[in-house]
């Protein structure tokens, strides 16, 4: 019982600190001051990496030659080599 207690108040103020960030990013924007990754820039090189990966090296040792994740990479190596790289 008080476990489910305790659960309901944690849960209210998950609530509340959910409603305090998202006025505080309203305001933020409304200043200027957030903005995020500006829409076309990538994380990495797409072409290096496809470069690398016709190389021979493996996902995980291209994300580390690239200083990117492996998820982004295997991102990029999934595409066409034709295919626009969307960020």
């Amino acid at each position: 019982m008080i476990a489910a207690l305790l659960l309901g108040l944690a849960e209210i103020e998950n609530e509340f600190r959910k409603e305090r960030q998202a006025a505080g990013i309203e305001q933020a924007k409304k200043k200027g001051k957030y903005r995020g990754r500006a829409n076309g820039t990538l994380k990495g090189n797409p072409a290096r990496v496809v470069e690398l990966r016709d190389k021979g090296l493996t996902a995980p040792e291209i994300a580390q030659a690239t200083g990117i994740s492996l998820r982004t990479v295997w991102r990029y190596m999934g595409r066409g080599q034709n295919e626009p790289v969307k960020a």
